[in-house]
């Protein structure tokens, strides 16, 4: 299942690049033992929640073990890199505790906020590919779900994270 996702993913992201410009095709991975954030080098694997992942132009990848971290990154209006993709996980399809594959495009995901779940870095958003996936987990857990565009800078702030932190 693990990799007929990823082959799905794969192709829906060369499908993407290939409108309108010559580029590669995005290689989707999977985040290894090796995989640190790239905002605060915690290794993804060992935290439950949602992760993600920034394609960018120059073939650079960002890997961060927090949706709001990819959020927040994403959103910072001094960000100058070109990005071709923002990939976050569909948790109505993963477990939250061990969350593997199952990447959708970020900007068009639903986000629960204020859900009683905790990610890496304590409260974090809750990424879905479909409605109802989302108002089933605001059932269970709580929140409020917002579509990406819905998003703001306070909403994914920061700072403070590391008192939420339950692994540390």
């Amino acid at each position: 299942m693990l990799k007929r996702n990823l082959a799905l993913a794969t192709l829906m992201l060369s499908l993407l690049a290939a409108c309108g410009k010559e580029e590669k095709p995005v290689q989707l991975t999977e985040p290894t033992r090796d995989t640190a954030c790239s905002l605060d080098g915690m290794t993804l694997v060992d935290y439950p929640g949602p992760k993600g992942q920034i394609h960018y132009a120059s073939g650079e990848v960002s890997w961060f073990c927090d949706t709001t971290e990819l959020v927040s990154i994403y959103l910072k209006p001094e960000q100058q890199k070109t990005i071709r993709a923002a990939l976050v996980q569909d948790m109505g399809k993963t477990s939250w505790d061990k969350p593997q594959g199952n990447w959708i495009d970020a900007t068009k995901a639903f986000y629960v906020q204020g859900s009683k779940k905790h990610g890496s870095m304590g409260p974090t958003l809750a990424t879905f590919g479909a409605q109802a996936d989302a108002d089933k987990f605001v059932a269970e857990n709580g929140g409020k779900v917002l579509k990406f565009g819905e998003l703001t800078p306070d909403m994914v702030r920061l700072d403070g994270g590391m008192q939420h932190d339950q692994h540390m």
